[in-house]
């Protein structure tokens, strides 16, 4: 397996990082998971876009986007699959054993490894656990994942394979790697970017493709929801069975249905939409 580090492709067994990067030691990076289908990733443009303004919002310095694209490039040739997982990470770079930062520069990783088709429905849970939309890494993709990987761990426990949070507010927000959309009398609604929730890629298209409209919404409108379902990177449109004890029979339902549809029609017509 090859990867890209510090400038080239490197074999994944050798390629090493210091113990000093400040993504190690405090989480300080940004990262991206992209999609790929036979050799080309989807949607690369507006992950890369996204990946600009987290470095912006965490005050990394901007990366240079035509370096990632030629290291994606040079991954994906590399290790050839049907269905992949890129992971782009840019992080501070060698640094103090503090928040301080350092002044050796920025550190990109790209690697690659396969994935497979997600199932149509899966189980979810709510968590006790709050998103912060007034946070300082509010709407930014970084490397600061341990309450998402405590959240996910409980999901697991349960039989779900993702977690879903609300806001300060009690206000439905997302999941740990998802945004979530529920189905009411016929309309899909996903929580606004002001929930604090991230601006998912898979979600912007689907809000596009499909019409959703964003809104506001309580916790449990999981509990009354037609319809819910998640979106991301790897779930594409995924329909949800079962919310907690609340089980959603027939799913993927109607709406749901023609949501997944939808989208895997406009994402096979162009994979950089």
């Amino acid at each position: 397996m090859k990867i890209w580090l510090d400038g080239g492709l490197q074999d994944s067994e050798s390629a090493r990082v210091s113990v000093f990067d400040h993504g190690l030691t405090v989480g300080d990076g940004i990262f991206e998971t992209v999609k790929t289908v036979d050799g080309r990733p989807f949607a690369l443009t507006r992950h890369l876009d996204r990946l600009a303004r987290s470095a912006r919002g965490l005050g990394l310095p901007e990366p240079d986007l035509d370096e990632v694209r030629r290291a994606c490039a040079a991954v994906i040739e590399a290790n050839p699959m049907p269905l992949g997982r890129l992971r782009i990470t840019f992080t501070g770079g060698h640094g103090p054993l503090g928040s301080d930062r350092g002044e050796h520069g920025p550190t990109l990783v790209v690697a690659l490894g396969d994935t497979a088709r997600r199932p149509d429905s899966t189980a979810v849970i709510t968590v006790p656990w709050t998103r912060n939309e007034r946070g300082a890494l509010t709407g930014l993709k970084t490397t600061s994942y341990a309450e998402n990987v405590v959240a996910l761990a409980r999901a697991r426990e349960q039989g779900a394979s993702e977690a879903l949070f609300g806001n300060t507010a009690g206000r439905l927000c997302e999941g740990t790697g998802s945004n979530v959309f529920v189905v009411l009398d016929g309309e899909i609604h996903t929580p606004p970017v002001a929930s604090g929730c991230l601006a998912g890629i898979t979600r912007a298209l689907a809000v596009k493709w499909t019409g959703a409209t964003e809104t506001d919404l309580p916790m449990d409108v999981l509990q009354r929801a037609d319809e819910v379902f998640l979106t991301s990177t790897l779930r594409d449109v995924q329909a949800v069975r079962r919310v907690d004890e609340r089980e959603l029979p027939g799913a993927p339902g109607p709406v749901t249905a023609k949501a997944m549809r939808i989208f895997d029609e406009h994402a096979a017509a162009d994979l950089d939409p």
